[in-house]
């Protein structure tokens, strides 16, 4: 999915039910090339390579493209999805 208002681009890894939305407007899956204004309150940013989820971890998405847009679930900001220690080798 692809931002129309900055850089982002996700990869749905777990859907759900919703609109993904980056910097306060929802997410296309192709870009006519006009950009649309970011919103102040979803202008947090997204980081590449790491998974995004909603409180109740019914949807997550993967960041392949960095923004200045915060992605969202129907008008709520997604959070970083904590990381797994890997188990040691020992």
């Amino acid at each position: 999915m692809l931002s129309t208002v900055c850089d982002t681009e996700v990869m749905v890894i777990r859907p759900g039910t919703g609109v993904i939305g980056c910097g306060g407007v929802p997410m296309v899956e192709q870009r006519d090339g006009a950009r649309g204004a970011l919103e102040p309150a979803f202008a947090g940013g997204s980081v590449m390579g790491k998974r995004y989820t909603d409180a109740a971890a019914c949807i997550e998405l993967l960041c392949v493209k960095p923004g200045a847009g915060t992605l969202s679930l129907d008008g709520v900001a997604l959070v970083l999805k904590d990381v797994k220690p890997l188990p040691s080798s020992d």
